[in-house]
């Protein structure tokens, strides 16, 4: 909205630099975790929340890369955002 271009160029993309980290290091919880799904109420409730937020945040980095996508192509405008909007 204040049409600073390279700011939110820089903010949009270490936010979705984060996200995909984020879901590397699930990934890797998953993969290094002692026990699973199947080893009580504490297995499954581990990976029943945690799996939910991954989902959360697969949704939501793609929506945000789409908008740094259009973003870079520099469709996205100062007074034209919704796209950006919506994904926040």
């Amino acid at each position: 909205m204040s049409n600073s271009f390279s700011r939110t160029f820089i903010s949009l993309l270490i936010t979705v630099v984060l996200g995909v980290y984020f879901l590397i290091m699930q990934w890797v919880e998953y993969n290094e975790a002692s026990f699973s799904i199947s080893d009580g109420i504490y297995g499954r409730t581990f990976f029943i929340a945690t799996g939910f937020h991954g989902i959360h945040v697969i949704i939501g980095t793609c929506f945000l890369f789409y908008v740094f996508v259009v973003l870079s192509q520099g469709k996205l405008l100062y007074n034209h955002h919704f796209s950006f909007e919506a994904a926040a």
